[in-house]
């Protein structure tokens, strides 16, 4: 999760809640790429997970990788939990202990291959003395939500009480998933209102092309990806696949009444966090929130409160693409070159509204709830989403032939591609390939996760 802003600017009409967002608008030429992941570390010696405390803890390592790479402590009441580098990127634990690069608003997916390749490089070399390593699966396999440990964040201690009020997955969320994320630049509202509704149309063929949580508990669970159908019941209030986005006159103001109904889960005063969890944020505005009375509203209680909800395609002052479970390196560049594709090139943005624009809300829902279980084999409109993941693809190939970023060698983006065109030419998912070698070389067994499923 982002690391909270801080703009004690304040806040008091809607309209400056609608300019916070508009002010991410950015020239074309400036179009950049974010992209963030997770993963879940792990004791090599016998696959435990790891605490926070400790000579050997995620303390230790954030320690550690802090000397090597030279980025800046980030505290909280004392405790470091993260790191804060010089252009933009950060790292940062989530509640369960994964370990989050955040990374740099960068030009293009080349770029963000050579962040994630120092950026492991980095990692190893700062875990390897602790024992430390990291599983590229989307779900821990193995530890239950009661073995997994707590990290030492304020924010999170809110949350995990809130959780369990508005859902049954919440706390599983937290503690035991893993994705990853790619970050995208709009240039006005009505591209943002274009790109986000191609990518939350397309989130589900994406959930399927990266599905690789299909274990839980030392035993396969039932799903492809059980981080997607973990986020169907964790907080409906602040989830899901937006259908008042494809309303006609959608744009900034709709999602700024949205986000106002959404209940807050904090506000942050210096370096304390008053739990507020259920209030309004229109009473905040207003001075009337009941466990702060008087206190109103800032930039920085709104892009927090913004961080806090987290339907399948996420508006801040760019877009966050959310579906995906996390994996390997190439498959993280793979998420990054997918929406690139699809939505900097105007040709293969328009072709791929065109190949969503007919699907009913309806039907939008029904491949949401059928990916998880089953994957490339739900259907839409009467076609197999691999035969749409199919399509989809060669449109993102075309915009990245388009935008034609050649790395040293002459290569473009579209490089990057070629696991997600194995899958669809295969059929199989990265949780398929993993079942399978459970019934077969595993013997049954999740154990071997943490030597075939690691960075």
């Amino acid at each position: 999760m982002a690391r909270d802003t801080s703009d004690t600017t304040p806040l008091t009409t809607r309209e400056e809640l609608i300019a916070w967002f508009s002010a991410g608008e950015k020239p074309r030429e400036r179009f950049a790429i974010g992209t963030e992941h997770e993963k879940i570390p792990f004791y090599t010696e016998d696959h435990a997970p790891v605490p926070y405390e400790g000579e050997r803890g995620i303390r230790a390592l954030l320690e550690n990788l802090g000397r090597e790479t030279g980025w800046e402590p980030i505290l909280d009441a004392g405790n470091i939990i993260g790191l804060a580098g010089q252009e933009g990127g950060a790292i940062s634990i989530e509640p369960g202990g994964q370990f989050e690069l955040s990374g740099a608003p960068l030009p293009d997916v080349h770029a963000t291959v050579a962040e994630l390749d120092a950026h492991l490089t980095a990692v190893k070399r700062a875990a390897q003395p602790l024992g430390i390593g990291f599983l590229d699966l989307g779900m821990s396999p193995k530890w239950t939500r009661e073995a997994t440990p707590l990290m030492p964040k304020s924010r999170y201690r809110i949350m995990r009480n809130y959780m369990p009020k508005v859902g049954k997955l919440g706390l599983d969320m937290m503690l035991r998933t893993a994705t990853v994320q790619v970050n995208v630049d709009f240039a006005s509202e009505a591209d943002m209102v274009r790109k986000m509704r191609v990518s939350l149309a397309l989130q589900p063929i994406a959930t399927a092309l990266f599905a690789n949580s299909p274990f839980t508990d030392g035993r396969p669970n039932g799903f492809l990806s059980r981080r997607s159908e973990i986020w169907r019941d964790t907080d409906a209030d602040r989830t899901g696949m937006l259908a008042f986005a494809f309303d006609e006159g959608f744009g900034y103001e709709a999602y700024v009444d949205w986000l106002l109904d959404v209940p807050m889960y904090f506000v942050k005063r210096g370096e304390t966090y008053h739990d507020v969890a259920g209030a309004s944020f229109r009473d905040l505005m207003e001075g009337r929130l009941a466990a702060l009375p008087g206190e109103r509203a800032t930039v920085s209680d709104w892009a927090n409160h913004a961080s806090t909800v987290f339907p399948e395609v996420r508006l801040k002052r760019f877009l966050e693409m959310r579906g995906a479970d996390v994996g390997g390196p190439a498959m993280i560049a793979a998420q990054s070159a997918f929406w690139v594709g699809l939505l900097y090139d105007e040709a293969a943005l328009g072709a791929a509204w065109d190949l969503v624009r007919g699907w009913s809300a309806c039907e939008r829902e029904s491949i949401r709830a059928a990916v998880p279980r089953i994957g490339l084999n739900a259907s839409i409109g009467g076609r197999s989403l691999g035969a749409i993941a199919a399509e989809a693809l060669a449109i993102a190939r075309s915009g990245l032939q388009a935008r034609a970023r050649r790395d040293g060698t002459g290569r473009d983006e579209a490089i990057y591609l070629q696991p997600l065109e194995a899958i669809v030419a295969a059929g199989r998912s990265q949780a398929e390939e993993r079942l399978a070698a459970y019934e077969g070389p595993w013997e049954k067994s999740v154990e071997p996760a943490f030597t075939a499923c690691i960075f």
